[in-house]
């Protein structure tokens, strides 16, 4: 049985699973980060100063400070953090 979604990588609730609402608000903040995206930047490889919950970047090359690493990523300002989603192929920004 698959844990996650092909196309997203969302999780399934499985049988028997503990506290099925962390897995359902997982899914549920992955849907929200991805869809209809709308970039405030593509390329930068820092993470700006004044980004605000819920706007999505593209990681540039070189990837500096909360962005090492994540080069290529699609990240999204979660309260004080990143999540960061790698794009499918033949997704476009």
């Amino acid at each position: 049985m698959f844990q996650h979604s092909a196309r997203l990588g969302l999780p399934f609730i499985m049988p028997a699973q503990a506290q099925k609402h962390v897995t359902h608000n997982e899914a549920i903040q992955t849907l929200d980060s991805l869809t209809q995206l709308v970039f405030r930047s593509v390329g930068a490889s820092r993470p700006p100063q004044d980004a605000t919950s819920g706007e999505a970047h593209v990681v540039g090359a070189a990837a500096a400070e909360d962005w090492a690493g994540q080069d290529g990523a699609i990240a999204v300002r979660e309260g004080a953090g990143w999540r960061f989603h790698l794009p499918a192929e033949g997704w476009r920004g």
